[in-house]
This record gives C-alpha cells, structure tokens and sequence, in this order.
C-alpha cells in the first residue's frame, strides 16, 4: 500500500525491512589490518586409530582420546555432547582416520569437533552489536586473516531510537526484554550465514566466536534483564 494515500488516524510504527529496502544505508565497519599475533585457543588434530575389536574392546572416543594422550600430551579430555553424536559416522567415512579440534580450556581440554579425514580449516566469528549498526567478521583461524565481512542496521531501532528508549520499551512492556533479544539475534545470524556464504566456509567449521557491544546491548543481546 502506497505510504503516500493511507491515512494515519492514530499513532503508527512502520517498519521496513532493511534487505527489501530500494536505497539502503551504506553500513561500514571494517576489519582493522594490523599485525596480530595468532594464538587461537583451539586448534586440530589428526588421528588414525585401528579398527573397533573383541580384543581391546574401547569406545570410539576413548580411542581417540588415548591417541590424543599418547601422541599430543593431551590430558585430561573432555568433549563437546553434540560431537557424540558425530564421532562414529566421520571415523566410518575418513576409515577410522579423523581431524579433530580441541579446545584448551584450562580446567579441561575439550574435543568440540570433529570430521572425517584430514581436516585443516577452522573459523571465528568476531561480532561488534553496536545501538546503530551490527558488523560480522569472518576470520581464518589459521592463518590470522579476516576472509569475509558484512554488516547491517541493528532492527531494535524499531523500539527505539537510542539506548535509553529501548530501556523503556523494556520496563514498560512485558514481552520487551524477549523482542529486542529476537530481532538482535536473527540479524547476527543472517550476518553470520552471509559471511559464511562470502568466504566459501561451512557453519560447523566456525568453532570460536566474539561478540562485542555496550552494556545494554550486551544484556539484550543474551536476553539478560
């Protein structure tokens, strides 16, 4: 419906989405190029275990596990529950040979991925939720390098121009606090899948991620009262 011939007779939000947009807003928030020194804090593993038998009847992850020990140091380990579900069908597909990544958490070193084969890609996510904007990095973990960036406008601005009146909207509506999570998250994830897209990566190689922002868009953001 044309804005132009309806008539107002009371007090209206119009929202336009930014993607449907015919003269959107230029959004940049670029990766800074400077020397940084890469000291990621997962990093991969390639293992090659035998087999299952009736003579050393182990688990598939107890056998990684004890090839981890043995030929890395690793010890002792932890892993990821949805990496569970995984571990059989990629050690059956790369025929019992598989990468692994292991987080060095420093109470637990934690197995959080895994993929048939030899395996040497690995992503982060660096995410800066600004009150205006919203910039998605993609960055290779190997290499230190940003491959990919997209940014766009942040759709809480639909509950308010500036922080203070999105505090409002939070206080005054009861379903506040959970509509300005959604909408925040849905555009982090539309960002997310975009740079994926740009930089040729698979979600589940995206295994690190940063999310920087105010306070306030900090609490929206983890729906944070």
């Amino acid at each position: 419906r044309l804005s132009c011939q309806a008539k107002v007779q009371g007090d209206v939000v119009v929202d336009i989405p930014t993607d449907t947009a015919v003269n959107n807003q230029v959004v940049r928030k670029r990766a800074e190029a400077r020397e940084i020194a890469r000291d990621c804090a997962t990093h991969l593993h390639y293992v090659e275990i035998e087999p299952p038998d009736m003579e050393r009847p182990l688990g598939d992850l107890d056998r990684i596990s004890d090839h981890l020990v043995r030929e890395h140091g690793i010890e002792p380990l932890d892993f990821d529950p949805h990496v569970l579900a995984r571990v059989q069908s990629a050690l059956v597909k790369g025929d019992y040979k598989v990468t692994v990544a292991v987080h060095a958490d420093v109470r637990r070193p934690t197995i959080v991925g895994i993929w048939p084969g030899y395996h040497e890609r690995l992503f982060g996510i660096a995410c800066d939720i600004g009150s205006t904007t919203i910039a998605c990095h993609l960055v290779d973990l190997m290499s230190g390098r940003t491959v990919a960036s997209a940014g766009t406008s942040n759709p809480q601005i639909r509950f308010g121009e500036d922080l203070m009146s999105r505090v409002s909207y939070v206080m005054l509506n009861p379903d506040g606090c959970g509509a300005l999570t959604a909408v925040v998250r849905e555009a982090v994830n539309t960002l997310i899948l975009r740079v994926v897209g740009q930089g040729g990566a698979l979600v589940d190689e995206i295994l690190e991620a940063v999310f920087v922002g105010n306070p306030i868009m900090h609490h929206l953001f983890l729906g944070i009262d």
